[in-house]
């Protein structure tokens, strides 16, 4: 599996984690109101939260977007320092 995969996976167990935690004090406001009938719609949308949140972490492991994120300041430490110096060579050549 390789990098990329595990981080989505970590980010998408990370938000349902978060959602989970929410949803107990969600569910006491909404048993007390006449929206209990949107319970359902809401505990799917934690999982889609949670899956579009995976989804976006793949994305953002992309190459491309973490060259853009070292230009920003804000990519891997990982990965920075040699993004850092592809933009570079590739200014220099201009």
């Amino acid at each position: 599996m390789s990098d990329k995969t595990k981080r989505a996976i970590r980010t998408a167990i990370q938000t349902l984690l978060a959602v989970a935690a929410v949803l107990p004090a969600l569910a006491a406001v909404l048993a007390d109101s006449e929206l209990a009938v949107a319970a359902p719609w809401l505990i799917a949308a934690a999982g889609s939260a949670a899956a579009v949140a995976g989804v976006v972490a793949r994305v953002m492991a992309s190459p491309v977007v973490e060259r853009v994120l070292a230009r920003l300041g804000i990519g891997l430490t990982d990965t920075a320092p040699a993004a850092l110096a592809q933009t570079t060579e590739g200014d220099a050549l201009r």
